[in-house]
């Protein structure tokens, strides 16, 4: 099989899905942004092909180079994993007849008014919402469904460009901060109050064949409006529970409503008073490299195991459920420049058994925001047997590390 694959050297776990069609068999012609000859050696080694364009999600310019390689051989597939490459990846992928991901289930899983108004006529349960330009239009949303409500970019992942207004004051600052008075589109959202996580897969055929649930602690808009708090991402291994049940019926049905069929989905959901919510989709895989964590805690290469879904359209392989793991991200105390760590050597004398892994920046390196994610200043992935017990080491560490700027 003959795969083309977009941007496969930044984010830096891009290279990994390279690697894994190529171990299963395929050919990989990559479409990226670098020269060639700035890509690492191994990377080029297990390309078949390279093309450059200016931008992978220049349409016009991808669209050109889809078609000069089909002009020299067949072309099975074309696949994009991040969320900013999903829609030009479909719409060039329809335009040149390669099988896939559609432009329709694409573009519901980028915009959320037009994404939750497919659901909530397939029976799903969703906060009530809408999209416009207008900002009296978000005023008169949030006189109708109550505060707080949330605005946030049409095509937004995660807590990118997100507000939270709790009354009229908070609501007009969110509607300059988000543009929306000049004519910039978003989605305004009723706040669900609950427990937020996500639910991920991994389906041939619009069938699952892998899942894995996360916890958030705190919820994501919390922990990237705070930098004292050292949010944690834990991966369960108790899904199979029934417990969990109605995370997967849910799952189930909302990927039926968009259309999703052999790919990689992140479901974000909440779980309050209200019962359970969905609150988001995207037809790719999570960021933050979970997709690492979900193999250290269950025996599988995912990145392997999505290659053979794409190439073979099947799978052999079981998540053991041996390990629940996770991450807790480590914020510097200001903005500046890195200068020390506390409490290191105490974290691995206490947990070392337990430590998967861990990155932490060399004194004298910029600082980024709070608002740069999980990943952008230090972090340490760990794993246990007992889902409790490993919220409790993620917890200690936050406590003993702190991460020194000046």
């Amino acid at each position: 099989m003959h795969v083309l694959f977009l941007e496969p050297a930044f984010p830096r776990n891009q290279q990994k899905f390279v690697h894994a069609l190529r171990r299963v068999g395929a050919r990989v012609t990559a479409i990226g942004e670098s020269p060639l000859e700035g890509l690492p050696r191994e990377l080029r080694e297990s390309l078949y092909g390279y093309e450059r364009v200016p931008s992978v999600v220049d349409e016009g310019a991808l669209l050109e180079v889809v078609k000069r390689v089909q002009g020299r051989e067949w072309v099975d597939r074309l696949e994009a994993t991040v969320e900013a490459h999903i829609m030009a990846a479909a719409h060039v992928r329809e335009a040149c007849d390669i099988p896939g991901t559609t432009s329709r289930t694409a573009w519901l899983c980028r915009d959320k008014p037009a994404m939750k108004d497919v659901l909530r006529e397939a029976g799903v349960p969703c906060a009530q919402s809408t999209g416009t330009k207008d900002a009296e239009e978000v005023r008169a949303f949030a006189r109708r469904v109550g505060y707080p409500v949330i605005l946030k970019p049409r095509d937004s992942a995660g807590a990118a460009g997100t507000y939270r207004a709790a009354n009229d004051e908070e609501l007009e600052a969110a509607i300059r901060s988000s543009h929306v008075d000049q004519g910039a589109a978003v989605a305004v959202e009723e706040f669900v109050e609950g427990h937020e996580g996500f639910y991920d897969t991994i389906s041939i055929g619009g069938e699952v064949v892998h899942d894995f649930a996360c916890h958030y602690y705190p919820n994501v808009l919390e922990a990237m409006r705070n930098r004292w708090i050292s949010p944690q991402i834990l991966v369960t291994n108790r899904v199979d529970d029934p417990s969990y049940d109605e995370v997967k019926a849910l799952a189930k049905k909302v990927n039926a409503a968009l259309g999703i069929e052999t790919s990689a989905t992140h479901m974000e959901w909440f779980f309050g008073e209200k019962g359970l919510k969905f609150s988001e989709i995207g037809c790719r895989p999570p960021g933050v490299m979970v997709w690492d964590i979900y193999g250290e805690g269950n025996g599988l290469d995912l990145y392997e195991e999505w290659a053979k879904a794409i190439v073979h359209g099947r799978t052999d392989a079981k998540a053991t459920r041996a390990y629940t793991t996770g991450m807790i991200a480590l914020r510097p105390d200001r903005d500046g420049r890195i200068t020390g760590y506390e409490g290191r050597d105490e974290m691995k004398a206490r947990f070392g058994e337990h430590l998967i892994d861990a990155h932490f920046p060399p004194p004298g390196t910029q600082t980024q925001g709070v608002e740069a994610g999980y990943m952008a200043n230090a972090w340490v992935r760990a794993r246990h047997a007992d889902y409790d017990t490993l919220r409790e080491i993620l917890t200690a560490i936050g406590e003993l590390v702190h991460v020194r700027a000046g």
